[in-house]
């Protein structure tokens, strides 16, 4: 239907869209791989002037013999003999772009290497947030009993059970953003502290707080209102109702007509937000297989949009990839302590 005169699909991430936060990490990144990309084009510059030098005239010396420039590729998988029918043939170009771009491979590689192996430079929001991170880090350092670690700046979680860690996975954190609309404001951050897990589920059903539908108003220029109880009147004079945990429409005549459960209720360039507990208010795998629980709507849970794992991209849940909340759900007991810093 027109998203301005029926119900509008559901945007394809259901409103959890992956936003990359631009951080101190990035900036590093970028500076190390600039500099192995200059080092790079140095070396693809020396590589083109060996090729020019290749393709001049051969010198030859006293003896007669003819002397030429060779730069060979070597393989892990050359053998001597390989190499003694190599040297009776000629060098060709070929062999000797290929060098050149092994060298480039290399200097790549080893820039990707210093890139993990430097540490994040921390971020915090406040002061007394980097105060409840050290805190919090501290406490999980002094803990012995199986219990969950999750650094926000890195970007990564780990099982441990003493000093011995179990499990070790990248997960996706808060966006740290502020969304306002209609005289309402929504900050996305993951709260830092010690938490418990308090349920497990497997196959959630994520119930949109009221934030998503903030989210799609704004994105597609939409007014935002909440259905009321009873009926909510449009303005052709039909009316929206629920029956039977059901949102539809009742036209003039009285007939009742469902809307589809998977898109969002618009109508006169409004988007109604469906009561809490009807079907039009539950969305299915948005949260993945399985979900742990820490209360006041703060979850570890899977998700569909696998590219997010590693960024912050949440609005204030903790995502992980399949296996390693299927790991954590089957592994992790009510109970266990969670230590976010």
């Amino acid at each position: 239907m027109n998203r301005f005169t029926g119900g509008a699909v559901r945007s394809k991430d259901h409103g959890r869209r992956a936003q990359s936060m631009v951080q101190d990490r990035m900036s590093r990144i970028a500076a190390v791989r600039a500099v192995a990309s200059a080092v790079t084009l140095a070396l693809l510059a020396l590589a083109a002037i060996s090729t020019l030098g290749g393709a001049q005239a051969p010198r030859r010396d006293s003896s007669g013999w003819v002397r030429a420039p060779r730069v060979v590729a070597r393989t892990l998988g050359d053998t001597i003999a390989d190499r003694r029918d190599e040297r009776r043939g000629e060098p060709s170009d070929s062999a000797l772009l290929l060098d050149a771009a092994t060298i480039a491979s290399s200097v790549r590689a080893m820039a990707d290497s210093v890139t993990r192996a430097n540490p994040l430079v921390p971020v915090y929001r406040s002061r007394s947030d980097s105060i409840a991170s050290v805190r919090t880090r501290l406490a999980a350092d002094r803990e012995r009993d199986l219990r969950i670690v999750i650094s926000l700046n890195d970007r990564q979680l780990w099982a441990l059970i003493g000093s011995d860690t179990l499990l070790r996975a990248p997960v996706a954190v808060s966006t740290d953003e502020t969304l306002a609309y209609a005289r309402k404001t929504w900050r996305f951050e993951t709260p830092r502290g010690v938490r418990t897990i308090i349920a497990k589920r497997e196959n959630p059903v994520w119930i949109p707080p009221e934030w998503h539908y903030a989210e799609v108003a704004r994105e597609h220029a939409l007014k935002l209102a909440v259905m009321k109880p009873g009926k909510t009147l449009l303005s052709d004079g039909r009316a929206l109702a629920v029956r039977n945990g059901e949102v539809g429409v009742i036209d003039q005549s009285g007939e009742f007509a469902l809307l589809p459960t998977d898109e969002e209720i618009i109508f006169d360039s409004t988007l109604f937000v469906p009561p809490v507990g009807s079907v039009n208010r539950r969305i299915e795998g948005e949260l993945g297989a399985h979900m742990l629980d820490t209360g006041n709507g703060f979850l570890l849970h899977g998700t569909p949009h696998k590219t997010t794992i590693g960024t912050a991209a949440t609005h204030g849940c903790i995502r992980l990839r399949d296996d390693d909340i299927e790991w954590l759900y089957d592994m992790l007991p009510v109970g266990t302590k969670i230590y976010i810093y």
